[in-house]
């Protein structure tokens, strides 16, 4: 019979990567802590620290407010829209009729 592999949590995975990262403790015993392969650990704390790499990489404000801007433009252009339809249908109903 084979034996079928654990499957770990997001939340157990980065407990365990942390635990590599802080260093406190050697490879061997962590592994023998959470009973998990020492190259398994090593991925998953590549992984963590790459994920974190990304995370200060990345500017999510300067991206919100440009999507605030480009709204608040529609809404304006849309505001024009409207007045400028109103106005033609009170002009071509007053050049119908008014003839």
């Amino acid at each position: 019979m084979s034996k079928k592999a654990k499957q770990y949590s997001p939340q157990e995975k980065a407990k365990v990567a942390m635990e590599a990262i802080k260093g406190d403790l050697t490879m061997a015993q962590i592994s023998s802590q959470y009973g998990v392969h020492a190259t398994q650990i090593n991925r998953w704390k590549r992984g963590a620290v790459e994920a974190m790499v990304l995370g200060f990489s990345t500017r999510p404000k300067a991206e919100d407010t440009s999507k605030i801007e480009l709204v608040n433009q529609l809404y304006q252009q849309i505001g024009q829209l409207t007045v400028e339809r109103d106005w033609l249908k009170k002009k071509s109903a007053t050049f119908v009729f008014g003839s």
